[in-house]
């Protein structure tokens, strides 16, 4: 049975909370002692960091550590800002679709069946008790929780601990509430480097056992919507996995997979994500065109490229390493969103397949599939790391 959350209660405490943080930061201030906070706009305070030979630049909001805007250079040598967003990012907070645009997604990301688990971890649903947690629930009407639900780490208020030219720090300090055990503190650097790098990274401390799983959740569309070109069915993906997780209806593993050997999924070759369009049809969901799924990567992409991205009609490719075992990949269909004004303007809206999501994860609900053997619970004797480097060229 999932929790009730009064969230108009929780939205009170939540601003009433941040009114005396304020004036915690502006009586610091006044001692010269500087904090992340102390920008008027924070939450919403933009910082932008950029590498020295100038080939790619960012900007972020406190508010989930979160990427607003990535500038990177066509095959023309024109700078394009290749991430989906908002003009007004206070939106990131407020806008009741929240489709996490470029946030650092945790305590837990992804889907959590019927918003509850147990640790140990266990198959079926327990019965309330000692070491059963039940998390809000927010997706396929009250059945499963969704990137921890409405206030998951992309809208909590996170404060600036380091900065430079090329790099940003955040930190968010996650108490116990809203069903998870025990406090998180999680940092989160952002960096750039020459040679058109993006590597992000997140850090994190618990202190009791607690599922961690973070992901950074990317909306690219590598052609910025010039010449007239709004979706991304016709750039290239290509994902080294020759599994996915196999679904349920609520989007939800059952413990098997699919082999992608002869299937749609089969992107280990490199092929076009609008191949075959037409039989994707209620893949990711009854009425749903497209795919939200969970890749299992075949080797360690720390090291090498798991994911690659490219257009050729921008000729800029991304390619993507990480230290995670999965990528979720996720065309976008449920977006109806205002563009920003670099992307054609509000009057226009970022639509279904506009963008491809290429989220950096674990194995999708790990806490309640234990058949597979995957360890997502952390303490204070084991820490979370979390990485991903973006690398960006060009083709002709």
């Amino acid at each position: 049975m999932a929790l009730a959350v009064d969230w108009t209660l929780y939205d009170h405490l939540r601003d009433l909370a941040m009114k005396h943080f304020r004036r915690l930061c502006l009586a610091l201030a006044s001692i010269g002692f500087a904090t992340a906070a102390n920008a008027p706009d924070w939450p919403f305070d933009l910082t932008e960091i950029k590498a020295p030979d100038g080939s790619i630049s960012a900007k972020f909001v406190s508010l989930g550590a979160t990427m607003t805007e990535l500038w990177v250079k066509d095959k023309f040598g024109k700078p394009r800002d290749v991430i989906l967003g908002y003009d007004d990012n206070s939106k990131l907070l407020t806008d009741p679709d929240h489709p996490v645009f470029n946030a650092i997604v945790g305590r837990y990301a992804n889907r959590i069946k019927n918003g509850t688990f147990s640790i140990p971890i266990t198959k079926d649903a327990q019965p309330p008790g000692p070491n059963v947690y039940t998390i809000p629930t927010n997706d396929h009407d009250g059945q499963v929780t969704l990137h921890s639900s409405i206030y998951g780490w992309d809208r909590k208020n996170w404060t600036i601990v380091a900065r430079t030219p090329s790099s940003v720090t955040y930190k968010y300090l996650d108490d116990p509430g809203a069903g998870f055990p025990g406090a998180v503190t999680a940092y989160a650097t952002h960096e750039v480097s020459n040679g058109g790098i993006l590597k992000s990274s997140v850090k994190a401390y618990a202190t009791e056992k607690t599922p961690i799983m973070v992901t950074q959740h990317v909306y690219w569309n590598l052609d910025a919507f010039q010449n007239g070109v709004d979706n991304a069915l016709e750039h290239h993906l290509k994902v080294d996995a020759s599994k996915v997780v196999h679904l349920d209806g609520n989007a939800i593993p059952d413990g098997d997979f699919i082999n992608v050997n002869g299937t749609l999924f089969d992107f280990r070759k490199g092929k076009q994500v609008g191949e075959n369009w037409n039989e994707t049809q209620n893949m990711c969901g009854t009425g749903c065109q497209g795919f939200d799924h969970c890749w299992i990567y075949d080797n360690n992409e720390s090291k090498r490229t798991g994911t690659s991205l490219w257009s050729d009609n921008s000729g800029i490719r991304v390619d993507i390493s990480t230290n995670q075992p999965a990528v979720q990949v996720y065309t976008a269909y449920w977006l109806n969103t205002p563009r920003k004004e670099v992307h054609g303007g509000p009057s226009l809206v970022y639509g279904p397949w506009a963008a491809v999501a290429l989220e950096q994860q674990g194995y999708v609900d790990a806490i309640n599939t234990p058949e597979w053997g995957e360890d997502q619970i952390y303490g204070p004797d084991r820490d979370f790391e979390w990485s991903v480097t973006y690398k960006f060229s060009v083709t002709h």
